[in-house]
């Protein structure tokens, strides 16, 4: 279902709110309404991220030949010599753009190693596998359980990236009509499990590969040997997914459950439409694959276990390091075969794999949905390397970090200073990767100067690059929940939506703001091989 097919009814759209007596833009919604039609009309004026990214790259061709002219330079944080500003705008300058344009692509971080788990994710989508993961996840589950168990499946259906809205929104609604609760409220929970809690999941996910290619790239401003990977923040990203779907169990029964209730009455699905509770029941043979699968996943598990247990082992790092250890350094690579294994295994008993043939064609049809992606971070990639090549980025962030010292400002300060910027960027700019691209290679580096590494850098901008996702007109997605909202109350708008997901998403920013607190004052590794503050 497309965002730009949600359905609607006569009279109705869903960019136009209801404005009847009682209904959710009364009074009480409307500074957030007018709140978010601001935010709305503004980010309809942003270009394209690829454009966007274009038009940066210019900005930073005359901020850098302004600065260059100044002579304005910085101390190196390796210890060399003075970082002096190279100006985009001179014979070198013009040169780099051309010459390195291809080299700044392909060396991009994270292309490769986005590219090696899609691969494998591909294989594990098309075969079927992830949906029937998300549907066992709510399939049989007591009503008394049923908010947590949706919430905690969005999380885990991170790992199908923005497939995870399409598949368990509406399974959102089915699984809370099989129990006798509101459809509405499934819907709502779901929606905000995935989109609001985007960057917290129980699993490894694409979008863990692209944030620690991103943040390496930012990190080698300051340390050129430095590397993230994309368990860097696993322990995290694991304890922030039970919270998380806590704190969305917690409102929705507190406070949404009586706000559903109280909506005036009307009937919640159209009489003409059943969707009935089969798309929630496995068939004989996917349980079965399900099965064979999660066999298959054990055994994989336990021979790198075993094969990693002899101190001389290949599969360790330098003097039998586990830390350093190609598994963990190359992660990507196992986290494509994994996937792509089980994919197989359980196609072959779900008979969607019915030979060898369809592997490798899977994985074709992954990667044409990956170009949007791949264009992006052409456009990503030249930005960074002028960013890198004038030396604006090592100048802002060693003064910045130089203007944060001299007010006494420490790092758990300045968490909260990143975090509030983040996440009213997060309104506008809804790609994470792209927002990341843009704020890491200052953030990262001055942060590391005030002795604040890199991964919890990361983990901070998980937080800020989430929670509002719920809440914003400007994702796509928001219009799609609208979409499967309005299959239960016809009479659903933005309002109706904003009002039920801004409880959410404010509960969740203050959660997970103060775990992230926790966690860095108990001095608790944010995953593994990830330095201890």
């Amino acid at each position: 279902m497309s965002p730009n097919d949600a359905p609607t009814t006569p009279g109705h759209s869903p960019h136009r709110p209801p404005t009847r007596p009682g209904d959710d833009t009364s009074a009480a919604l409307a500074g957030l309404l007018r709140l978010l039609g601001a935010v709305e009309r503004a980010g309809n004026r942003l270009p394209h991220p690829f454009w966007l990214f274009g038009i940066l790259s210019a900005l930073l061709a005359l901020v850098s030949w302004v600065l260059a002219a100044a002579d304005v330079s910085a101390p190196d944080p390796a210890g060399g010599k003075d970082v002096v500003v190279r100006s985009l705008v001179s014979v070198d300058g013009v040169r780099s753009m051309i010459t390195d344009a291809v080299t700044n692509y392909a060396t991009f971080p994270p292309l490769g190693t986005i590219l090696v788990v899609m691969l494998g994710v591909a294989v594990a989508d098309r075969s079927g596998l992830l949906t029937a993961m998300l549907r066992a996840g709510v399939g049989k589950v007591p009503a008394r359980w049923m908010t947590f168990a949706v919430a905690f499946t969005a999380m885990v259906s991170h790992i199908a990236s923005d497939a995870a809205y399409v598949v368990l929104v509406p399974l959102g609604g089915l699984a809370f009509r099989a129990v006798g609760r509101s459809p509405v409220l499934g819907i709502v929970v779901a929606y905000v499990g995935v989109s609001a809690g985007y960057d917290a999941s129980p699993l490894i996910t694409p979008m863990d590969a692209v944030l620690s290619g991103l943040t390496t790239a930012a990190a080698h401003t300051v340390d050129a040997g430095y590397s993230v990977t994309p368990l860097s923040n696993y322990f995290f990203s694991l304890g922030s997914s039970v919270v998380l779907a806590a704190v969305i169990t917690f409102v929705t029964e507190k406070v949404l459950a009586k706000r559903v209730a109280a909506l005036p009455p009307e009937a919640e699905e159209p009489q003409d439409e059943d969707p009935g509770l089969g798309e929630l029941e496995l068939r004989p043979e996917e349980r079965r694959g399900l099965r064979r699968a999660g066999v298959t996943l054990l055994l994989f598990l336990g021979v790198i276990v075993a094969a990693m247990i002899p101190v001389g082992s290949p599969l360790r790092g330098e003097g039998g390091s586990i830390v350093e250890s190609p598994v963990l350094s190359g992660i990507a690579v196992v986290l494509g075969v994994l996937f792509a294994l089980l994919g197989a295994v359980y196609g072959r008993a779900a008979g969607t794999v019915r030979n060898s043939r369809d592997i490798p064609d899977f994985m074709a049809q992954g990667m044409r949905e990956m170009a949007p992606i791949l264009v992006l971070f052409f456009a990503i990639s030249q930005f960074l390397a002028y960013f890198k090549w004038t030396g604006v980025g090592q100048v802002l962030a060693v003064r910045g970090a130089d203007l944060l010292k001299d007010l006494g400002v420490t790092g758990p300060v300045a968490f909260l200073g990143i975090l509030v910027v983040c996440t009213v960027i997060n309104l506008v700019m809804t790609s994470g990767s792209a927002m990341w691209a843009l704020v890491a290679p200052v953030f990262v580096p001055m942060l590391m100067l005030l002795d604040v590494p890199p991964e919890a850098t990361q983990a901070l901008y998980r937080i800020a690059d989430s929670c509002t996702n719920a809440i914003t007109p400007m994702s796509a997605y928001f219009i799609m929940a609208l979409g499967f909202l309005q299959r239960y109350r016809r009479s659903a708008g933005i309002g109706t939506l904003a009002s039920l997901t801004l409880p959410l998403s404010v509960a969740m920013l203050v959660a997970w703001t103060l775990l992230f607190y926790a966690w860095w004052a108990l001095g608790i590794p944010l995953g593994p091989g990830a330095p201890v503050r």
